[in-house]
């Protein structure tokens, strides 16, 4: 700021008594543009932006909640691909889901990236559309509390335990969805507010997973088991996570190896599962 009063270079008719941070340049109101310190004027942060370093560049590109939104990106090109697979895809049931889809029979002889492959599928835009809002609100708080990888390894953790509660409850109905990862995510939110000091009850999250399993329950269709399994996987791994005597690195492998063992249970154990469910 300066006591003097003069006119904007930009707009010689404005007068105004602040000048840009870095060329010292008077500018009015219209000009300014925040800076970390002050403002600056427009040609200031133009050039600014111009000398941004690779590094830099990529930095502001991979910055942020980048798994996050890289799920959300691979679910939504995995949608569109069953879209182009059979236009019925955009409202109802996708194309791949008969060969990428949970099926318990399937998976018994031996297709067990069906566990995986089944978290990335949709029936219809509004299914995709559901999921991926609550994955947008949750993720990010998470990823940032937990970091990338340890992040990562608990989205796998939800998504192989909810396969694992689906195939426990319904081996024989096929299931797609990212739901059950995302209850997975709501575990974990749950024992990360509660590692925090955090009364989950207060903060509302109970209450929205309490809601969205009622919905389980009272709406035909929904993956009973893939929910809990999800939840309960979720609750586990956040225990994990949010452990404070664990380094990150040893809880990103305890929760990847989670993860894994939640896959080799539901994979050992399908055949059984059929078989019972079937007599």
């Amino acid at each position: 700021m300066t006591s003097q009063l003069t006119t904007c270079y930009r707009h010689p008719d404005r007068e105004t008594g602040v000048r840009c941070q870095r060329c010292e340049r008077p500018i009015c109101p219209s000009c300014m543009v925040p800076a970390p310190v002050g403002v600056q004027c427009v040609e200031c942060i133009r050039q600014g932006r111009a000398r941004a370093t690779p590094t830099q560049s990529l930095r502001r590109v991979t910055g942020g909640p980048f798994v996050t939104y890289s799920i959300i990106g691979v679910n939504v090109v995995v949608w569109l691909l069953g879209v182009l697979a059979g236009p019925g895809a955009l409202l109802s049931g996708s194309p791949l889901a008969p060969l990428f889809g949970l099926y318990g029979p399937s998976v018994a002889a031996g297709e067990w990236w069906r566990l995986i492959t089944s978290g990335f599928l949709h029936s219809g835009i509004i299914h995709l559309g559901l999921n991926m809002f609550v994955l947008y609100i949750l993720g990010p708080s998470l990823e940032a509390a937990l970091g990338r990888l340890r992040y990562l390894a608990l989205y796998a953790a939800g998504l192989t335990a909810a396969s694992l509660g689906a195939l426990i409850l319904s081996p024989t109905a096929l299931t797609v969805g990212a739901s059950g990862a995302i209850f997975g995510l709501m575990g974990a939110t749950i024992m990360g507010q509660r590692a925090m000091g955090i009364n989950p009850w207060r903060s509302g999250i109970i209450g929205w997973v309490v809601i969205n399993l009622i919905f389980t329950v009272v709406v035909p269709g929904i993956s009973i088991g893939g929910h809990l399994g999800g939840l309960v996987g979720g609750l586990i791994a956040g225990a994990i996570l949010f452990r404070r005597q664990l380094r990150p690195g040893v809880s990103a492998l305890a929760c990847a190896a989670l993860a894994v063992a939640f896959l080799a249970i539901a994979f050992q154990t399908s055949g059984f599962l059929v078989t019972s469910h079937l007599r």
